[in-house]
């Protein structure tokens, strides 16, 4: 049987509801997490910040993928990743807020 077109557009509206709360949610933890790190306190412009954090994001994002064939040869090679430093670096022209 088919849905009439109110009730897809209400399961529409809660699943946007649902979004929105976890979206907010991951966003409240990242932030807590950032503030504990320290930077909140980097005088970074926002464009700067995104970009580092999505190299990081990247790093975390390839650390999580499985190879697709294991090395022939696995001697010495550890499957974890090294930890990642993180570096702050001042904005140029400075007066920017993040």
């Amino acid at each position: 049987m088919k849905r009439p077109s109110s009730k897809i557009r209400d399961e529409i509206a809660r699943l946007q509801e649902q979004l929105r709360q976890a979206e907010t949610r991951e966003a409240e933890r990242i932030g807590r997490i950032a503030l504990k790190a320290g930077l909140g306190e980097i005088d970074i412009e926002d464009g700067e910040l995104l970009a580092r954090l999505e190299e990081l994001a990247g790093r975390f994002r390839h650390s999580n993928e499985k190879p697709s064939k294991k090395p022939e040869d696995g001697a010495g090679r550890s499957d974890r990743p090294s930890a990642a430093k993180v570096t702050a670096v001042p904005a140029a022209g400075g007066g920017g807020e993040a």
